[in-house]
């Protein structure tokens, strides 16, 4: 099995699914492909129809998107519990990987993933500031729904918290304080035990080799 990423410490949507691989403990071989690059996109051709990363290729399967290769490993390693295995909970963390998948565009255009930035703290714009109570509140909504118990998001840690590690890793890196947005500890919590999880370390050693 080989995954198709892009530069570590730019690439928030290869982060995702190579969390949830090393998590599963898969073998999986990285080819790593240059961002920002004018040559990116040629690149990129051979393994997606997107010319875009990340790309999960399975012996004949090809898989590109991020959620789609998360839920391509949920399915074929079960055993692993990727996705809570209460049905209601699950529908929820899929609620809330989507929401993160096509939401949040102001706090992603404007706190990009950086892993080898300095900590700045920034001058949020007003949409952004929207996006980081609204982070809050979803995150509140799996804490309190199903997660009280356990410290991830949803209890045990599943794809959601692989899908909003990258978050963590931008408030970090904005020094951005939660507690201003609505935060009552709990995000921030969460955030430091995300970033303390051996594959995130694994991935934010590779981005500053």
């Amino acid at each position: 099995m080989q995954m198709v990423i892009g530069t570590h410490k730019w690439s928030s949507w290869s982060m995702r699914p190579w969390l949830v691989a090393r998590r599963a403990g898969l073998e999986v071989e990285d080819i790593v492909v240059p961002l920002r690059t004018l040559g990116t996109s040629k690149a990129l051709e051979p393994y997606s129809p997107s010319s875009q990363c990340p790309v999960l290729i399975d012996g004949d399967v090809t898989v590109w998107d991020s959620l789609a290769i998360c839920e391509y490993l949920a399915d074929r390693h079960p055993q692993k519990a990727l996705w809570p295995t209460d049905p209601a909970a699950r529908a929820v963390a899929r609620s809330a990987c989507a929401q993160m998948h096509s939401g949040f565009q102001s706090l992603r255009g404007e706190c990009p993933v950086d892993l080898s930035a300095p900590i700045e703290t920034l001058d949020l714009t007003e949409a952004t500031q929207a996006d980081v109570r609204k982070m809050i509140r979803l995150w509140r909504t799996l804490k309190q729904g199903f997660g009280r118990a356990d410290p991830f998001l949803m209890g045990q840690w599943s794809i959601v918290d692989a899908y909003f590690t990258p978050v963590a890793a931008r408030f970090r890196t904005y020094n951005v304080d939660l507690s201003d947005y609505g935060d009552d500890g709990f995000a921030s919590a969460w955030c430091a035990l995300a970033l303390q999880q051996p594959e995130f370390l694994e991935w934010e050693r590779l981005a500053q080799a």
